[in-house]
């Protein structure tokens, strides 16, 4: 005789940054523990402060979060491990980690492994050039910096890329490490995206600082000691450190997902995988439209709204609920100059430099309270979300015994209201 054995809805969330760790949180907040499983995959076992990265590698001492006390209580489930490729033909994704290679399964996937350094197939990037896209990378960036000023003789830092974490690195680094000779390479104008007050006022911090630009200058080879330009120019460089854009790693694309030329997973307003309705996608890892009609910026603002609209849109189909729509809207700009210095450009519907900006020791103050805001966010994802946990109106069922075949069994709408 057979005897059913429920079997709870599997969610997968790939990645504990901004986007994936708080996510998980407010997704075990506000499912019921009794038909729902969720697990976080992440390769690091506390939480990255990605935005502070430059920081970490400059010498700063940063207060780090385990992921395991950040979840403790929530039932969510973590596994210390490197994703090395998903399936969602076979709804499995394979890890690797200290235990071993292994394979989970799952039912609804989150896919917020966030973005790496993009090189552009620049020769010698990989080889020779540093970064502050992640945790390891920075500290390796900041031993080579110790090991140059343990020498005494000073040394050459090259930033090369204008974006915002290429002016934040260069700023950072030049401040806290003044023995160093800081330059920065910009394939276009400095802080073009910049109001001209604004622009300004980085200008002056960069005099300030003594730091180095070299305007209109596009790096074509990376060297041990040195970097090439376009025009044959070489610059010498004891480190480069390579901010030059961003781009998703190959996961997405391998697995068969839509994804754009970067890497990035297609999605539709509500971040679910336009080509595979079981993934969604948040953070760096989606490409998705903005209020404005156009893309979302990769950055942690970014991260915050894509992350809720998809755990809305998870929660809401799973509990045969109205998927709420989460305005998406990208309201500025907020660059570090150091310590005591920093940018807030505020930007308008179409992603353009607003006159206004609020420079100096203010826009210093808001910057550090938006670092801290989102770190204690990020460390108590359950906080301020619903304390009634939703059950799903369909659950999967298997049916244990020698000859077990699966069934599906659908909760009715009586028991999904009295949850």
């Amino acid at each position: 005789m057979k005897h059913r054995v429920l079997v709870k809805h599997r969610i997968l969330v790939l990645g504990a940054g901004y986007a994936g760790a708080f996510a998980a949180g407010s997704l075990a907040r506000r499912l019921s523990p009794a038909d729902t499983e969720i697990t976080v995959v992440n390769a690091e076992p506390v939480f990255v402060e990605r935005m502070r990265m430059h920081q970490l590698a400059a010498g700063r001492e940063l207060a780090t979060r385990r992921l395991a006390d950040v979840f403790a209580g929530t039932g969510v489930r973590l596994r210390v491990a490197r994703v090395t490729a998903v399936d969602p033909e076979r709804r499995t994704v394979a890890v690797t980690g200290e235990d071993g290679d292994d394979e989970l399964g799952y039912d609804t996937l989150l896919y917020t492994l966030g973005s790496r350094v993009a090189d552009h197939d620049v020769p010698g990037v990989a080889e020779h050039a540093f970064d502050v896209a992640g945790r390891p990378s920075a500290l390796r960036l900041r031993d080579r910096l110790d090991r140059l000023d343990r020498l005494g003789a000073g040394g050459t830092v090259l930033v090369v890329g204008e974006g915002l974490t290429g002016i934040e690195t260069a700023a950072e680094f030049a401040e806290s490490r003044p023995g160093l000779s800081v330059a920065l390479a910009a394939r276009g104008e400095l802080g073009a995206s910049l109001s001209p007050a604004a622009r300004l006022h980085l200008r002056e911090a960069f005099d300030r600082l003594g730091v180095t630009v070299h305007e209109h200058t596009g790096i074509e080879a990376v060297g041990e000691s040195y970097a090439v330009g376009a025009d044959g120019t070489s610059f010498p460089a004891d480190a480069t450190v390579w901010t030059a854009g961003f781009a998703v790693g190959p996961l997405a694309a391998a697995a068969g997902l839509q994804v754009t030329e970067d890497g990035r997973i297609v999605v539709d307003d509500t971040m679910r995988s336009v080509s595979h309705p079981d993934v969604y996608a948040a953070g760096d890892s989606a490409y998705a439209i903005g209020v404005n009609g156009q893309p979302l910026p990769m950055s942690c603002a970014s991260a915050g709204s894509t992350n809720m609209q998809a755990t809305d849109a998870i929660v809401g189909r799973l509990t045969g609920r109205r998927v709420p729509s989460v305005k998406k809207t990208y309201i500025g700009n907020h660059i570090s100059l150091g310590r005591y210095d920093a940018i807030f450009q505020m930007v308008d519907g179409d992603a353009r430099a607003k006159s206004w900006f609020l420079g100096g020791r203010k826009a210093a103050r808001l910057k550090a309270g938006i670092l801290t805001t989102s770190l204690w966010a990020t460390s108590h994802p359950t906080f301020g979300m619903p304390k009634r946990k939703r059950r799903p109106t369909a659950a999967t069922t298997t049916a244990a015994g020698p000859a077990a075949d699966a069934t599906t069994a659908v909760a009715t709408a009586s028991e999904n209201a009295a949850a």
